[in-house]
């Protein structure tokens, strides 16, 4: 095994140590990557708080991570050393059910293996990328486009594969009026690949705060949905409404925004159960469906759409002593739209 510094917590809600963690010896199929940069996720705030369940501590976060390859297993034949790539949520998956053969290892049926407060297969808990380097096997490494700046490039790991997914299995494309809910760290890169799919996008936030931001990232239209008149003027407008926050909505309002046929797509993970009344979805066929991230290939495929479209997270860099006032910052929306740490040249030795 080998040694590299991090970025730990030692219990729930404590503050940041940089402390010394092992990494595995690398296995013929298996990845070892110097990291650059790790995106920090409002989920990685959830879990070093403990807010969704029993987590696994000490706990090194970090599933939005940038790097250059800096040595590989005998097996690896994708990647080289020199190589730019990223790793998003996920680190294994059984490789063998009907689910990960379909290209979904973020649901295998096994449990896909988490980069972070997840356990190997043999047991061993995952360390995330807060951290100077990492070992991960071969296939759930992506290869970062040339010209696509990696410190960008983190967040797409997972908030552009989060949004990147439903906007391809519902049809974003021209001809297709869509909404998205909210301008935050998702919302604003779901605007930037909506538009570039050629869709109608509308942005609907609960202020007029963002609006010169949306339509500059691609929206069409932007809507206060404070004024519950705004949304009533949307009735029957939209084939899907792609809603990127955790806040409490009143669905029934968003619900009668869909045309017949349309779809509610959740990616986000409200504290309080929806409630709605089932004539808003029965009388026009109308669904509520949710979106899990995508598998390796999906997700190379969004980097590459990227890349080919311009399109970057909107970031702000921080040093890996300031992590703990960034997670403030996400935590109270005040940050722009995207904290990622600078792993590379901040995250040194004292």
């Amino acid at each position: 095994m080998t040694s590299t510094l991090a970025l730990s917590a030692a219990s729930p809600g404590a503050a940041f140590e940089r402390v010394t963690i092992k990494r595995r010896d690398l296995r013929p199929d298996d990845v070892l990557i110097d990291v650059s940069y790790a995106g920090i996720c409002h989920s990685d705030i959830h879990q070093v708080n403990e807010d969704w369940g029993p987590a696994l501590f000490p706990m090194v976060p970090g599933h939005e991570i940038t790097g250059v390859v800096s040595a590989i297993g005998p097996d690896v034949t994708a990647f080289a050393v020199g190589d730019r790539v990223g790793v998003g949520c996920y680190v294994d998956s059984c490789g063998t059910c009907e689910i990960c053969l379909r290209g979904d290892e973020q649901m295998c049926l096994s449990g896909p293996v988490a980069t972070y407060n997840g356990r190997e297969y043999d047991g061993t808990p995952t360390a995330g990328g807060y951290s100077r380097s990492i070992v991960v096997k071969e296939h759930f490494v992506m290869s970062i486009p040339e010209g696509m700046d990696l410190a960008a490039a983190a967040p797409l790991l997972c908030a552009g594969m989060t949004v990147y997914a439903p906007l391809v299995r519902f049809g974003a494309a021209p001809g297709k009026n869509i909404a998205v809910v909210g301008l935050g760290g998702l919302g604003h890169v779901a605007v930037k690949i909506a538009h570039a799919m050629g869709a109608t996008v509308t942005l609907l936030s609960h202020s007029p705060r963002k609006r010169d931001d949306a339509l500059a990232f691609g929206a069409d239209h932007y809507v206060v949905t404070s004024n519950p008149e705004n949304l009533r003027a949307l009735a029957g407008t939209f084939d899907f409404v792609l809603n990127t926050v955790s806040a409490d909505i009143e669905l029934d309002a968003y619900l009668d925004t869909l045309k017949i046929d349309g779809a509610f797509i959740n990616v986000g993970f409200p504290a309080k159960p929806y409630q709605f009344h089932a004539g808003s979805i029965v009388m026009h066929q109308r669904s509520i469906v949710g979106s899990n991230f995508g598998g390796p290939a999906a997700t190379q495929e969004m980097l590459n759409f990227c890349a080919e479209h311009g399109i970057a997270a909107e970031i702000e860099l921080v040093d890996a002593g300031e992590v703990s006032t960034a997670y403030e910052s996400v935590a109270n929306s005040t940050v722009r739209y995207r904290a990622v740490i600078d792993i590379a040249n901040t995250l040194l030795e004292n």
